[in-house]
């Protein structure tokens, strides 16, 4: 049975598909993080709703920086990517290590749409319909060990194929981090797909994590390792700038980043530049996930 959360999400608030493929485009006017709002914004924000994206929104307005750092890299570079065959290897400690094919893993697996709002740490926001599977499933399906504490993901490295790597912008690969009941939450989830369409390359294809709660650049893309262990695995971004980027980097609208309030959010999403809105505690998802962190300061555990 597909889990049930208190999802105030339809398709009718996601980006419009032409506007998440083509958000670029869109974009052209916006100044430094600034981000384009969809028409009729203004009316929405007023009455508290959420605006649509669309599919160009989501696929042309990218941070996947083996790609490039502009916006609009990944969807010029990440053609290069050959995402078929594609392995995943699975090691650490659990009972089924090796190599998985993404055949064997779709094969094991129940798909199904998540609409989730989507909060990166650059203070814009989406909202996406992803298709995927819990993560849990794929743990399950390896057989997670009992003292296990965190899972370790890692991108693909191709520099052949990822003209980014060959600068040093991060130390490459690109690595990321949960605690295991973090990933094992049924809202944490594997995305293959956006508006039933394959993951574009721009997009993390074949698979990518999301964690809707935290900010975007913990939902690593173009997976092909997963580690379990019972220590806490390093993290690009935290490695790069531990004293901005903490290893939970749960959305918390009361935390700021040291460069710029999380307070409120850009939204994605149309043609005009159109105000903002203010940022939900775990992105909107508290009432699933506050219980996960029970007794932790929130503000040191950044």
């Amino acid at each position: 049975m597909a889990y049930r959360w208190k999802n105030d999400l339809t398709r009718a608030d996601a980006t419009p598909y032409d506007a998440f493929v083509n958000r670029r485009q869109l974009m052209g006017g916006a100044l430094g993080l600034g981000l384009i709002g969809a028409a009729g914004m203004g009316r929405a924000q007023e009455a508290g709703e959420l605006v649509p994206n669309t599919y160009e929104d989501i696929t042309q307005y990218n941070n996947f920086y083996e790609f490039g750092t502009g916006k609009a890299d990944p969807a010029r570079n990440a053609h290069t990517l050959t995402t078929d065959p594609w392995t995943v290897q699975i090691d650490g400690m659990v009972d089924a290590p090796g190599d998985y094919t993404m055949a064997q893993i779709l094969e094991a697996m129940t798909i199904e749409e998540r609409i989730y709002r989507f909060r990166c740490v650059e203070a814009w926001s989406m909202v996406i319909p992803w298709n995927g599977f819990e993560l849990a499933d794929l743990l399950n399906l390896a057989g997670v060990q009992e003292g296990a504490k965190y899972v370790a993901f890692e991108t693909a490295l191709r520099p052949d194929e990822m003209p980014g790597v060959r600068f040093p912008v991060l130390d490459w690969p690109y690595v990321e981090g949960l605690r295991l009941d973090e990933a094992m939450h049924p809202l944490t989830i594997m995305a293959t797909g956006i508006y039933d369409k394959p993951i574009p390359n721009q997009n993390g294809a074949p698979m990518r994590l999301v964690v809707p709660w935290k900010y975007g650049f913990k939902s690593i893309k173009s997976i092909v390792k997963i580690t379990v262990s019972d220590q806490e695995p390093p993290t690009s971004w935290n490695k790069a700038n531990g004293s901005e980027y903490g290893f939970y980097s749960n959305v918390n609208p009361e935390v700021s980043h040291p460069r710029w309030s999380q307070a409120n959010e850009r939204v994605v999403g149309g043609s005009l530049f159109a105000g903002r809105q203010d940022t939900l505690m775990f992105n909107g998802y508290e009432e699933e996930v506050a219980s996960l962190y029970e007794g932790l300061d929130l503000k040191a555990n950044f």
